[in-house]
């Protein structure tokens, strides 16, 4: 997020919670793919029974299966979540270098009769495959794939003469590895797609709760100026009508225009510095709006007020302005330097202190923002008031934390 509030684009603004399951997801899919394929493709190439016309090309495929099913499941893991009617595919380069591994890892096994190993690459493919497909053609796919496994491993045990239970598993078991192999690498993907949407979610309302804030700035502003500059416009078209018939009224009009350009710049100038408006009440409710938004649990602790909207009004005015824009910059930093889950506000007034404390966790390890007109500012206007703004992080926790006397409104 920018010092404006906006949200800055072109960089990775994911958790780290986020990071992590994708390395899980990662290890769950492509890793484990590649774990399985070595593992039992791997053992049988080694296998001393094997002739060496077999191990040769098993082992060449094997790395072709490899290395392009970790290639394609790796790129599937950086797209987008696709819409059910995307129509998009894998890169069909290594697709049909993985499909060509396939057809070799499952002839030759085939062909020594072994039913059990002949479908792992095949399954693979398929699952890799089915990934890149909108939900409707993915599960015709996946049909046509377990009923076609039926086939080969029964035509081989009948031409074979591998009647019996031999017959029961050749046919069987392959369209149930099929079956097994898409559904342990879809539902991770499911899983991953889902938080990456949940994610940009959570961004784009957080995004939205921002220009809801500068949309709020605007209008105020629009309130304020509006009447100076419509009175500005209307004596400036009389001056100049008059300027010719009634010098004096004219000049006295312009002075008047002058008086209230004046005006008009010292509210653009209080507007813009946060002194309308900007109370401790005000930000107090928007920082709550905001922080959910950016999912982050907020927890209030208001004394002695039992809500947000009433409990500054024992205080002046400068001293609500002024707290307002520790509450405003506390939650501009919470959004924007650091990983935040939880946050705490905790307002209450003691010994003659109206005191403010706002912490979170996810601190980033050097948190920025704290020169110029942010905390660094306000602790010296907090300062030249009588009160004062200090600020720690510990571990991942950041608090700050502002003073200021209580001053009875007349």
């Amino acid at each position: 997020m920018g010092d404006d509030g906006s949200i800055v684009h072109g960089t990775d603004v994911r958790g780290p919670g986020l990071a992590g399951f994708r390395r899980y997801t990662w290890w769950t899919v492509p890793g484990m793919t590649a774990c399985v394929l070595v593992a039992f493709v791997g053992e049988w190439t080694l296998d001393g029974d094997v002739p060496l016309w077999a191990r040769g090309p098993s082992a060449a495929a094997l790395v072709v299966e490899v290395v392009a099913s970790v290639v394609l499941l790796s790129r599937r893991l950086a797209l987008r979540p696709m819409p059910d009617t995307d129509d998009s595919g894998p890169p069909m380069g290594w697709l049909i270098a993985a499909s060509a591994a396939g057809v070799v890892l499952a002839v030759l096994p085939l062909a020594r009769h072994n039913y059990g190993l002949w479908p792992v690459a095949p399954a693979v493919v398929v699952a890799i495959a089915a990934t890149y497909l909108p939900p409707r053609r993915r599960r015709q796919l996946i049909a046509y794939a377990v009923v076609l496994a039926l086939l080969p491993g029964g035509a081989v045990a009948l031409a074979y003469g591998d009647g019996g239970h031999d017959l029961a598993y050749a046919v069987l078991f392959p369209a149930g590895l099929v079956a097994l192999t898409v559904w342990v690498t879809l539902g991770p993907l499911w899983a991953w797609d889902t938080a990456r949407r949940l994610d940009d979610a959570r961004r784009l309302e957080a995004e939205v709760a921002v220009k809801d804030e500068r949309l709020r700035f605007a209008a105020d502003l629009h309130d304020i100026q509006g009447h100076h500059l419509q009175v500005i416009a209307l004596k400036s078209e009389l001056a100049a009508r008059l300027v010719e018939r009634d010098p004096a009224r004219a000049a006295a009009e312009m002075k008047d225009v002058q008086r209230l350009a004046v005006d008009a710049l010292s509210d653009t100038r209080a507007v813009v510095q946060g002194y309308r408006r900007t109370t401790l009440d005000d930000e107090i409710v928007n920082a709550t709006r905001v922080l959910a938004a950016a999912d982050i649990d907020a927890t209030l602790n208001l004394e002695p007020a039992a809500s947000a909207t009433d409990l500054t009004s024992g205080l002046a005015d400068p001293a609500r302005h002024l707290l307002g824009l520790v509450m405003r910059e506390s939650t501009t930093n919470v959004l924007r330097h650091s990983q935040a889950r939880h946050a705490e506000v905790d307002y209450r007034v003691t010994g003659g202190l109206a005191r403010l404390r706002v912490s979170n966790d996810g601190a980033d390890e050097h948190p920025a923002g704290l020169e110029g007109t942010g905390l660094r500012g306000l602790a010296e206007r907090l300062e030249a008031a009588g009160g004062e703004l200090t600020w720690n992080r510990d571990g991942d926790r950041f608090v700050v934390e502002a003073s200021l006397p209580t001053q009875r409104k007349a």
